[in-house]
């Protein structure tokens, strides 16, 4: 796979938006991007945006960090495992890995899927 390819440009954009530049990872998608998550009910909402989905993400957050341990590209679809560091906006240290799934159509990613495991995000009880 090159070092260009569309998945690992979007790698790259979602560490940029991990640092701010939420516009980077924005202009992957295409208008009408389908994008799922385990934690949200449906795949999209009448309000879902690319922007909304991400500033979601991102609000669960203090500060996140992935780092990409394989990246594949063929064809259409991209394939992207990964694990990713950082503190809730609770102030909790989070460690968490998973994998995302692209499609791409037209002039961006027309799809995106990410699995992980969401009792991270879950405080443990004493």
């Amino acid at each position: 796979m090159s070092e260009n390819s569309r998945s690992q440009r979007f790698a790259e954009a979602l560490s940029a938006l991990e640092g701010g530049d939420e516009q980077a990872l924005l202009e992957q998608f295409v208008q009408d991007a389908t994008l799922q998550r385990p934690e949200r009910k449906g795949s999209r909402g009448e309000s879902d945006d690319a922007q909304s989905f991400w500033q979601e993400y991102m609000g669960q957050f203090e500060n996140i960090s992935t780092e990409f341990d394989r990246v594949v590209e063929v064809e259409d679809q991209g394939i992207l495992e990964w694990h990713s560091t950082g503190t809730l906006a609770t102030g909790r240290a989070i460690e968490y890995a998973g994998v995302s799934l692209l499609t791409f159509g037209g002039d961006g990613v027309e799809r995106f899927a990410t699995y992980y495991d969401t009792a991270a995000f879950i405080s443990p009880t004493d």
